[in-house]
C-alpha cells in the first residue's frame, strides 16, 4: 500500500475486527499518528502510522 491512498474522512476496513464486532473505521486524524473511530460502537483509538498501515487491509 503506498503512503497517500487514504485521506481524512476515509472509511477503512482493519484485518482485525474492534471488540464490538465491526471492522469498518473512519479516519479523523492524520499525522504521525492516525486517529480511527469505529463504525460500529464509535470508540476512537490512537495508532501510530506503521501499525495503521500494517493493519490496513481495504480502503472503502
Amino acid at each position: 500500500m503506498s503512503k497517500r491512498d487514504y485521506e481524512l474522512n476515509d472509511l477503512v476496513e482493519m484485518k482485525k475486527p474492534h471488540p464490538c464486532g465491526s471492522n469498518q473505521w473512519k479516519i479523523i486524524r492524520l499525522g504521525m499518528d492516525i486517529r480511527i473511530k469505529c463504525q460500529g460502537c464509535q470508540h476512537s483509538v490512537l495508532l501510530p502510522r506503521k501499525k495503521f498501515e500494517k493493519g490496513l487491509k481495504n480502503i472503502l
